[in-house]
């Protein structure tokens, strides 16, 4: 019996992906890269756009001929366009036999198994279901470096955003669990670990169990772990305690992921985003003070409902203010089923195209200007593998930044930590010579 998967989405969804694999690997299956060749498909989707949903469905649409020629196949659609449309899912597509809803990615395998024998199909999007700790198997992507759930769903319920109710509410992992699955994944060879969550800052507080910071620095202390990533900050939840927990435990990586979305107070309160601009930049200034060496990315949003050319002039201005290390920048695109969606203002297309393309000018000059800092410095690379050449490999510094160094006579391997000594800056990346490797 053979799985093929497709993933569609997040880190969170990559992470549920590799849960859905462990399931199917524990039932006997093994991985298949031809749809054609397959038992079962997984298609774990999104729906954070309308563009994406669009292209999913038409992914959809293209297994009725596949099943029609091998009419035991199973399609299972999961994830956050299963969570939203459901039932609706099944009616337009006959050919999916499960609908997985977001709070049931550890209930799978029975779900499966229940199918196996009744052969009905049926959609499962209960979202008053909490997700419980996972336990069983995984089928991790990477060799080296392993995503950590520590909570599930959100409470923000930004203007813009459909995560929250798909999602569901947040629902924080058992800390022991957390670090037990460390502690497992450390002693398979994983030594860079990626703890995730929609908002990481709000850790323990749906129960209790204490601070995102205190959990930092119980992962740290665990011995076989290199590095410890983290993802997505909210700044309106982000502490200092964390700031100096960052600065204070040597495996947690110099790297401040910190959305703020628009430069321009009045944008901030209609995204319902829950700070201002002058907290935005106080949080800045004391990641600098505290960590020095900090990088700094962001996430950008132009052409939001109701932004003027003096709003977009505030968001220009913050991102000059900061000199952000890279940053994700996005024309607004409504959302169906979110409140900005039918908001009045909705600027015209033209004018989101000129302002992005305006915003990633500027980014791009500051992103090659910090990379630059980095020529003649020797920085500590965790090997991910070869680039689109052979004879060169990439990796990633502690603060993120890509690096790619020729191989010559050295042998790599993925997670080795090598040290490169860097000769040369580009927008997105940087180049150099290994000097050493252990």
């Amino acid at each position: 019996m053979k799985y093929f998967m497709l993933n569609y989405g997040c880190q969170m969804n990559e992470s549920d992906t590799e849960h859905y694999a462990g399931q199917l690997v524990e039932m006997g299956y093994t991985a298949e890269d031809d749809f054609h060749h397959a038992d079962i498909i997984i298609i774990n989707t999104c729906c954070v756009r309308e563009s994406a949903e669009k292209r999913i469905s038409g992914k959809i649409g293209k297994l009725k001929a596949v099943k029609a020629k091998n009419p035991d196949l199973v399609i299972c659609v999961a994830g956050c366009m299963a969570q939203k449309d459901g039932e609706k899912l099944l009616k337009k597509h006959p050919q999916i036999d499960i609908i997985l809803g977001t709070a049931y990615v550890n209930s799978f395998k029975s779900i499966l198994t229940n199918y196996l024998k009744e052969r009905r199909g049926a959609a499962y999007t209960d979202l008053t279901l909490h997700q419980g700790e996972f336990e069983g198997k995984m089928v991790r992507k990477s060799t080296f470096s392993a995503w950590i759930p520590i909570m599930y769903g959100c409470n923000n319920f930004c203007s813009y955003c459909i995560v929250p109710y798909v999602r569901g509410r947040e629902r924080s992992r058992g800390e022991e669990n957390i670090l037990s699955e460390i502690k497992a994944a450390v002693k398979k060879g994983y030594s860079e670990f990626t703890l995730l969550g929609q908002n990481v800052n709000s850790y323990g507080k749906d129960t209790g169990s204490g601070a995102f910071s205190n959990l930092l620095r119980k992962a740290d202390a665990i011995e076989g772990v290199e590095r410890i990533r983290y993802m997505t900050s909210h700044p309106r939840d982000m502490g200092e305690d964390v700031v100096r927990a960052v600065a204070e435990c040597g495996k947690v990586c110099e790297n401040f992921h910190l959305p703020f979305q628009a430069g321009s107070n009045e944008i901030l309160r209609r995204m319902n985003r829950g700070y201002t601009r002058e907290k935005y930049l106080e949080l800045v200034a004391m990641i600098r003070e505290i960590v020095p060496s900090a990088a700094i990315t962001t996430d950008i949003i132009v052409g939001f409902p109701g932004e003027a050319e003096k709003d977009f002039l505030d968001t220009l201005d913050l991102m000059k203010k900061v000199g952000f290390d890279a940053a994700f920048t996005f024309a607004y695109s409504r959302r169906s089923g979110t409140p900005a969606a039918v908001m009045e203002g909705q600027v015209p297309p033209d004018i989101k195209k000129a302002r992005l393309h305006e915003l990633m000018a500027v980014q791009n000059e500051e992103s090659l200007k910090r990379n630059k800092m980095l020529i003649g410095q020797t920085v500590e690379v965790l090997a991910e593998g070869p680039g689109r050449k052979d004879d060169m490999w990439c990796g990633r510094t502690r603060t993120n930044k890509l690096v790619f160094w020729p191989v010559k006579d050295k042998k790599y391997a993925p997670g080795m930590r090598v040290s490169v000594k860097v000769e040369k800056a580009q927008t997105w990346l940087v180049k150099g010579t290994a000097v050493e490797s252990g």
